[in-house]
């Protein structure tokens, strides 16, 4: 039997920058993955960013998801979704997918106007298809490479490309871009936090069903990416990874044939 991981990325920003400078001097070991030739600089990140959400990600997620009512939590992801929207809106456009960008952009009128604010999401039961794209999507479609697999400090899974496209993304945020500073810190650390509750029941699953955490992670994350730019993306509102099923045991013999 399978069972779905969502793999939502969770958001913020991250020094993008210093990340790619980092990825020139990595050493590699002689066993790499071709897939993952940081390893085992990726391996050191992503044992600090488990570290990080075991320490204090976790925790306040946790209490969140306690002490906050499910509609209540359901209206703040929604909110964020609406906004995230925007952004899907443009990128569909720079892609060439005069489709899907309308369907995006009737999706955010439709939430911001009937859904008080993005709170409900009105285009969903209108069954207008969400269409999410980020910018490294749009470099993917414009036939740039991949590059190397990356997990960048507090962001996790990326690539070289995605890492660019990240940097790009922060500008279209519409969260990041506000001017009253903090309002806007209030509404990252709020989308932050509710993105992990989100994510909690995954989390658990994943400790119990990966052997090794880190490989399941980044074998995951290519695989979605690779579905996603090779133009096979999901209109759900969030990407899901199928955990692989168990090989089926092998038939036994009848001991006494007819």
């Amino acid at each position: 039997m399978k069972q779905a991981i969502s793999l939502k990325k969770v958001p913020g920003w991250t020094a993008a920058a210093l990340a790619i400078v980092l990825l020139q001097g990595c050493a590699t070991g002689p066993q790499a993955n071709p897939a993952d030739p940081l390893e085992p600089f990726n391996r050191g990140v992503y044992s600090f960013n488990e570290g990080l959400d075991r320490a204090v990600l976790k925790p306040v997620a946790t209490a969140y998801q306690n002490i906050t009512p499910s509609p209540v939590r359901t209206g703040v992801t929604n909110f964020f979704e609406n906004i995230s929207d925007v952004w899907s809106m443009v990128n569909n456009a720079l892609q060439a997918k005069p489709a899907e960008a309308m369907d995006s952009l009737f999706r955010v009128t439709t939430n911001t106007f009937w859904g008080v604010g993005g709170i409900f999401d009105v285009a969903t039961e209108l069954k207008i298809p969400k269409h999410k794209e980020d910018f490294g999507q749009t470099l993917g479609t414009w036939g740039l490479a991949s590059g190397p697999y990356v997990v960048l400090p507090l962001f996790g899974p990326s690539s070289v490309r995605d890492t660019a496209g990240r940097v790009v993304d922060m500008q279209g945020d519409l969260v990041s871009q506000s001017g009253n500073v903090p309002v806007r810190n209030s509404l990252k650390t709020l989308d932050l936090v509710d993105t992990r509750a989100n994510l909690l029941r995954a989390g658990d699953l994943l400790d119990q069903a990966a052997l090794d955490k880190y490989a399941f992670t980044r074998d995951a994350y290519l695989q979605r990416r690779r579905s996603l730019i090779g133009g096979n993306p999901r209109t759900e509102p969030e990407e899901r990874f199928d955990l692989p099923e168990a090989s089926p045991a092998a038939p036994v013999p009848n001991p006494n044939p007819q």
